[in-house]
C-alpha cells in the first residue's frame, strides 16, 4: 500500500514551522508496512491544494493531510475538501458538544468561530479529536482513502493513533515489517558494498538492504516485509549473523546503539574502566560517553588539556618534549594517554591533540592534522590523521575515530587473552 502525506500551510514553506508531522507519520506508517510514496507541502491556496489532492489520488492508496482546519479565515482546508469531493458543510451536533466541553475545561467562552468547528463535509466520516476542537475527516474515492487532520502535532497524533490506525488495520491493508539496523565504522560505503555484494545478492526477495552513510559510519538497515512476523524476524536474525562473519571488525552495535554504548558494554563485560585526555576535541569524547545512562560504572573522568601547561602539569607530559616535537605529535599524544592512565587510575585511555582549525595550521601540520593515542594494560599505540578545514566536522571525525580506535584496542587485547 502506498501513502502520500500532504502538509498545508505557508508557515512550513517559509521555514517558520518545522514539519515534524510528516516524520512522525512516516515512522508510524512504516511500522504498519505502508510505504510513504511522497511528502508534499503546499500553500494555503485553494488551487494548490486541489492540484495536490488530484495528483495524490493518481499515485497513492492513502492520502494523509494535515493543516488548515482551525477556526480562522485563513484555514481553508474544509471548504476546499468540499469542493474536491463535491459535497457541502453540514452541522454535527456531537462535534459542537465536544468543542463546548473541551473549551469549558480551559475556561474559554465559545464563540461563532468555535461553533463553526462543528461544520464538516457531509460525505465524510468524522474522526473524533480527543486532544482538540478540529475533527479529523475520512473520505474514500476511486479506491483511495483521504484523511484530513489538524496540523497541531499532538492533535494529529491523537487522531492517527485512536482513529486512523485502527481503521486501517480493520481494512486488512497493513502488513508486518521488521527492521534491524547494523552499525558499522571504519569501512567506506563503496568498499562496504563491494565486500557485501555476494551476501546482498543472496538476500530473500522479502528482505531489503539500505545503506545509510553519515560522517565516519555507515548504517546497514535490513527490512523484512510479509504477513508472518515471526518468520520475518527469524530470517532477519539469520542474515545478521551471516553479516557478522563477513565484516566482524566493522560492526559495533545495532539499532539505537552508539559508540559510547558499545564501548560501555565491552568495558562492563571485562570489568575495566576508562578515561580521556583531550586537547583539540575539547571534551567531546567525554561528553559522548557520559551522555549514555550508566556510564559512571566504567568512565572515571577526563582532562581537557587544551594548553601546554595543563598537558605538563596535570598529565605529566614533559615540557621539553612539547618544545622539541610540538604539541601536535605522536610523542605528545602517547604521553597524554599514558599520563591520564596513571593520574586517573584506569585501564584504558584515549587522547587527542591536533589542529581543529580554521587557523593555526602550518605547511608541515596543516589544519585538520590530528594525533590520536589509545592506551591499555598492554601498552600504547597512536595514529595520525589529516582531516579537512571545517572545525566542527574535524572535532566530530576525531571523536568518532578515537572511540573506534579504543574499541579496536579493547577487542584486540581481549582476543590476545583467549
Amino acid at each position: 500500500m502506498k501513502a502520500e502525506i500532504i502538509t498545508i500551510g505557508d508557515e512550513i514553506l517559509i521555514g517558520q514551522t518545522v514539519d515534524t508531522n510528516s516524520a512522525w507519520m512516516g515512522q508510524q506508517l512504516n511500522l504498519l508496512g505502508i510505504e510513504v510514496y511522497q511528502v508534499t507541502s503546499v500553500h494555503d491556496d485553494r488551487k494548490h491544494i486541489l492540484k495536490a489532492l488530484a495528483e495524490a489520488e493518481q499515485n497513492s492508496d492513502l492520502v494523509l493531510i494535515t493543516g488548515g482546519l482551525g477556526p480562522t479565515k485563513d484555514d481553508i482546508t474544509k471548504k476546499t475538501l468540499c469542493e474536491y469531493f463535491n459535497t457541502k458543510l453540514v452541522f454535527h451536533p456531537e462535534v459542537l458538544e465536544h468543542v463546548r466541553s473541551l473549551l469549558s475545561t480551559r475556561n474559554v467562552v465559545i464563540n461563532k468561530l468555535n461553533q463553526d468547528q462543528a461544520l464538516l463535509p457531509e460525505n465524510c466520516t468524522v474522526l473524533h479529536n480527543s486532544a482538540g476542537t478540529a475533527s479529523g475527516m475520512w473520505f474514500e474515492r476511486n479506491n483511495t482513502i483521504f484523511v484530513s487532520m489538524p496540523g497541531v502535532p499532538f492533535e494529529m497524533e491523537a487522531i492517527m493513533t485512536e482513529e486512523v490506525f485502527p481503521r486501517l488495520k480493520k481494512l486488512g491493508i497493513t502488513q508486518s515489517i521488521v527492521h534491524k539496523t547494523v552499525l558499522t565504522i571504519g569501512i567506506p560505503e563503496s568498499m562496504l558494498a563491494e565486500r557485501l555484494e555476494r551476501w546482498e545478492d543472496s538476500l530473500p526477495e522479502f528482505v531489503k538492504l539500505a545503506y545509510l552513510p553519515s560522517p565516519m559510519m555507515v548504517k546497514l538497515r535490513l527490512s523484512g516485509y510479509g504477513t508472518d512476523d515471526a518468520a520475518i524476524k527469524a530470517e532477519i536474525d539469520k542474515q545478521v549473523k551471516e553479516l557478522l562473519t563477513i565484516i566482524p571488525e566493522a560492526v559495533y552495535g545495532f539499532d539505537n546503539d552508539n559508540m559510547g554504548i558499545a564501548l560501555g558494554r565491552m568495558l562492563m563485560a571485562e570489568g575495566k574502566t576508562m578515561a580521556t585526555a583531550e586537547s583539540c576535541t575539547g571534551g567531546s569524547i567525554a561528553q559522548f560517553i557520559t551522555s549514555n545512562p550508566g556510564s559512571s560504572a566504567y568512565f572515571k573522568g577526563g582532562v581537557v588539556a587544551y594548553s601546554n601547561e595543563i598537558k605538563s602539569n596535570l598529565l605529566g607530559v614533559p615540557s621539553e618534549l612539547i618544545k622539541t616535537v610540538g604539541a601536535v605529535s605522536q610523542e605528545v599524544a602517547e604521553a597524554m594517554a599514558l599520563g591520564a592512565q596513571k593520574v586517573l587510575g584506569v585501564h584504558y585511555t584515549v587522547a587527542t591533540t591536533g589542529i581543529a582549525g580554521p587557523d593555526g595550521g602550518t605547511d608541515g601540520k596543516p589544519v585538520g592534522t590530528v594525533w590520536i593515542a589509545v592506551a591499555g594494560p598492554a601498552g600504547v599505540s597512536s595514529k595520525k590523521y589529516i582531516f579537512k578545514h571545517n572545525r566542527e566536522r574535524n572535532i566530530i571525525r576525531t571523536t568518532h575515530t578515537a572511540l573506534n580506535m579504543l574499541r579496536v584496542l579493547i577487542n584486540t587485547e581481549k582476543s590476545s587473552k583467549s
